[in-house]
């Protein structure tokens, strides 16, 4: 049901929409959208000037304000009411706000009084009499049977039959394809409209293709029909020969009009194309090269196209306004020479040389961008090849002192920083040539993902230039280290150095570490992380390589012994004599120890001498003091 409205009110918009633009055309307005454009009251009150042949007096011509559209508005459907009009739950609102159905109404009921109500056949009502108009018209063809404005139009014949009945010269009925329905409306609607002059009001889907279409919108359109053949009527038995000269007549000038005007258009559209393309200009990219190549293709599929179809249709309209003058011997018609066919001729040319020169400048300018697109960009990238390889050549001959090269070593990275936008500039190049489908290119070997393979090798070779030489900065103040124990502890660091950044996380710290046969419980090494950073969040190098002398060198304090003996004792509590001669310390060393340490105690608290225990906690404790800073002594 919702589906069925909408399809009605859908068409009652257009045909009501087409009535009113041939009722104010002579304004020189339009209506494109029938809710909004009426919505300020400015073309209501053209409509009723027309159609009630008077001035409404003075109104606001370009409302701006909502209450001036309310004005105009109101002007105007006071002006309905005093015509006697009545106009039922309609107001200046539903107007102004685009109330579509009470519009559609108040156009109905405009409709009624000023094209419809006139109609009086046998004194039936306006509607009882336009029915029994077409009846008694049509009622001779077997085909027709006209009972409503609705469903009874559905085949086109009830209109041809009215043509037919009243300009039998317009349309042969009987050779008419009685099945062809669309065929049949549409020939009566271009019949209609190019020769009697009744306004498209309806599309041939509006009563075709639905199976009930709108009485509104029908008797509407039928209305103009009956206005257009009434005078015919009082005449039809005496002077239908002098009607139908009259009315050929009147349709050789509306052909004369038609074709001028069409004539007219054609050239004028010919003239504005060939304008475009004389002030037409090009960026100078591939892309708008491109853009205006897929415009003009499309010109000549659709724009030209419907213009030789156009050219065809005048030389066949200007055949048959001579035949229908020399048909009733009226004086021929020849066409301005502006308008004649040679100047069309003329034309004709003159747009084929601007299509072959549009087409060849359009083709040279996509030539010359991608000659020059392949270009600059081998011009480019040979540029920044050889850049990189220069750089790469000085890092390999950087030599002497370790602080000369460093400083060289960053000069160099800083130089590097322009080659990322430089890259940046490639890839663009690289991107249009893709664009312009440009697969090779004679001037370079390079293509822009070895160009970007090749500068990330050089800022990574750079990058651990730069980093060896601080590490070997560093390791030459570690006095303290053996060489064999610096390129030990610098390949570990190294190697879990995931990122490349000459530092280690807390998790990488810990791996490297463990590698290295030192280990620690969880929190313990998070500890010496915090310490060994210095409370950030990664170790440098030099870090690292400091942890490492401090763990690894002898420093002789009691803290550093205390350590030795847990990893002497290997997670127990105590250590056994084993442990110590294990651990190769010399036998009068040993001999010491156990008589200073005291014996550990198990589970029982009982002292277990039997089984050479020693808490070498409690020792290194009362060695260490209870701060654990060491001050104490024990007499060995």
């Amino acid at each position: 049901m919702a589906l069925l409205e909408t399809q009605w009110i859908n068409v009652q918009q257009k045909t009501f929409t087409k009535w009113l633009n041939s009722k104010v055309h002579a304004r020189q307005v339009e209506v494109q959208d029938l809710v909004k454009d009426l919505s300020d009251g400015v073309i209501l009150v053209h409509l009723l000037e027309i159609l009630g042949n008077e001035s409404l007096g003075r109104y606001a011509a370009k409302p701006k304000l909502r209450v001036q559209k309310f004005e105009n508005v109101n002007k105007a459907l006071d002006y309905i009411r005093n015509r006697s009009i009545q106009l039922t739950n309609i107001g200046a609102e539903d107007v102004v706000d685009g109330n579509r159905k009470i519009i559609l109404g108040l156009i109905w009921m405009l409709i009624l009084r000023f094209t419809i109500s006139d109609i009086n056949e046998a004194g039936l009502s306006a509607k009882e009499g336009l029915l029994l108009w077409c009846q008694r018209k049509t009622a001779c063809y077997d085909e027709v049977d006209v009972r409503d404005f609705s469903s009874s139009w559905n085949d086109g014949l009830a209109f041809c039959a009215l043509l037919d009945i009243h300009r039998p010269d317009l349309i042969d009925y009987d050779k008419l394809d009685k099945s062809d329905h669309r065929g049949n409306m549409q020939l009566a609607f271009k019949l209609a409209s190019e020769e009697i002059g009744i306004p498209d009001l309806l599309d041939v889907e509006d009563i075709c293709d639905v199976p009930k279409p709108d009485e509104r919108s029908l008797m509407t359109y039928i209305a103009y029909w009956f206005h257009a053949f009434s005078q015919m009527e009082h005449v039809e038995n005496c002077g239908r020969r002098v009607e139908k000269f009259v009315s050929n007549t009147q349709g050789a000038w509306e052909m004369q009009n038609s074709f001028e005007q069409r004539m007219r258009a054609l050239l004028e559209q010919i003239r504005r194309q060939m304008q475009v393309w004389a002030e037409g200009r090009f960026e100078g990219t591939y892309a708008d090269a491109k853009r205006q190549l897929g415009h003009f293709n499309q010109y000549k599929r659709e724009q030209k196209r419907k213009w030789v179809a156009e050219k065809s249709d005048l030389n066949g309209l200007l055949g048959n306004i001579k035949t229908k003058l020399a048909t009733y011997r009226l004086q021929p018609y020849d066409p301005p020479q502006e308008l004649s066919l040679d100047a069309l001729d003329a034309a004709w040319v003159r747009l084929a040389r601007a299509e072959q020169e549009r087409s060849q400048i359009i083709n040279e300018t996509i030539r010359k961008i991608k000659d020059s697109l392949r270009k600059s960009f081998a011009h480019n990238a040979n540029e920044l090849a050889l850049t990189l390889s220069t750089i790469s050549m000085s890092i390999s001959a950087l030599d002497g002192d370790v602080d000369d090269q460093l400083r060289h070593a960053k000069a160099m990275s800083e130089n590097m920083a322009p080659l990322d936008s430089f890259l940046t500039s490639l890839a663009n190049l690289d991107r249009q040539c893709v664009e312009a489908n440009i697969e090779e290119n004679d001037d370079t070997i390079y293509t822009y993902d070895d160009l970007e393979y090749e500068l990330e090798l050089v800022k990574s070779s750079v990058s651990k230039k730069i980093a060896f030489l601080e590490n070997q900065l560093v390791a030459r103040n570690m006095t303290n280290l053996t060489p064999i124990q610096l390129e030990e502890f610098e390949s570990v660091f190294r190697h879990f150095d995931r990122d490349l950044n000459n530092t280690l996380t807390e998790l990488e710290f810990s791996a490297a570490l463990a590698s290295l046969g030192i280990a620690y419980d969880t929190d313990e090494m998070h500890a010496k992380f915090l310490q060994t950073s210095g409370g950030k969040s990664k170790v440098t190098f030099e870090q690292f390589i400091r942890f490492m002398v401090d763990v690894t060198e002898d420093q002789h304090t009691a803290e550093q012994v205390f350590e030795s003996f847990k990893v002497l004792a290997d997670g127990k509590p105590y250590v056994t004599e084993l442990d110590l001669r294990l651990a190769l310390i010399a036998d009068d060393v040993i001999d010491e120890l156990v008589k200073a340490m005291p014996a550990h105690r198990g589970p029982d608290l009982e002292e277990d001498r039997s089984r050479e225990k020693f808490d070498y906690i409690t020792f290194m404790q009362g060695m260490m003091g209870p701060d654990g800073n060491g001050a104490r002594s024990n007499g060995h």
